[in-house]
């Protein structure tokens, strides 16, 4: 069995309902499946979701792109979120220095922000960060022992600084671009990540892995990233789907 660390399924593009995705996926063998929330509006749709479809969970949190303009009002929000149920930590969150959708001076505030609530709560977090490791590194530093998990969702950053977060006590997830032909360093990564460290995901409804490029993504999907995985590793995918889902399930307190 599989666990899908990281999709929104909160998105219009699930114009089934979470019912039926959650249906496809489990024949595919995928039992959970955690819907983070990227503002306070998909939060609690992320949270309505864990409420109310077996083996949804969900993260609250304010991504990078809409840090713009958020204040204590809505970061009070998310915070009053975490009481929920089903909500198993604070994501996604960080820092996306590639589309710069929100000024870099107010995604650091919330992302810090938002750290800080992880760390009063005890809850973990997943970190979304492209193109902004230098700063993102900076952070997770200052938090290392003082949040109980940190988790680099869709992992997009090189080796050499995956050693390092490995050294730092983090976990680091998986997801479709691992399958694409051209993703030498990030299986490299792959290689030299333990798999007790280690999550799989789909990033759903984006990065669609092969053979399904050009389809909306979806936890189904996230088979074949942990087979890639297998197939880097030269172990076999229910070895991966063992260990992952051992690690999600600890990371984030989940009991199935």
């Amino acid at each position: 069995m599989l666990i899908d660390a990281h999709c929104h399924l909160d998105d219009d593009s699930y114009v089934e309902g979470v019912e039926a995705v959650m249906a496809k996926a489990r024949i595919a063998g995928v039992e959970a499946v955690i819907n983070p929330g990227y503002d306070v509006a998909s939060s609690r749709r992320a949270v309505n979701n864990a409420r109310d479809v077996s083996g949804v969970y969900a993260l609250v949190g304010i991504h990078p792109h809409d840090a713009a303009g958020i204040g204590q009002s809505q970061l009070g929000e998310i915070e009053s979120l975490l009481s929920a149920a089903g909500v198993v930590g604070i994501g996604e969150i960080g820092l996306d220095y590639y589309r710069d959708l929100s000024p870099r001076d107010e995604q650091m505030k919330v992302f810090r922000a938002q750290m800080e609530m992880a760390r009063e709560h005890g809850v973990p977090v997943e970190i979304h960060n492209r193109d902004a490791h230098r700063d993102t590194m900076d952070v997770l530093r200052d938090y290392v022992g003082r949040i109980p998990a940190i988790v680099l969702h869709c992992y997009s950053g090189s080796p050499e600084m995956a050693a390092e977060l490995l050294k730092m006590g983090c976990h680091i997830s998986i997801a479709g671009p691992v399958t694409f032909s051209n993703a030498r360093k990030l299986a490299e990564v792959v290689r030299q990540v333990p798999l007790d460290r280690m999550m799989v995901e789909t990033d759903g409804p984006y990065l669609t892995p092969v053979p399904h490029r050009g389809e909306r993504n979806e936890p189904a999907y996230v088979r074949h990233v942990a087979e890639r995985i297998a197939e880097i590793k030269g172990i076999s995918t229910e070895q991966v789907a063992a260990a992952t889902t051992a690690t999600v399930k600890s990371v984030f307190g989940i009991s199935l």
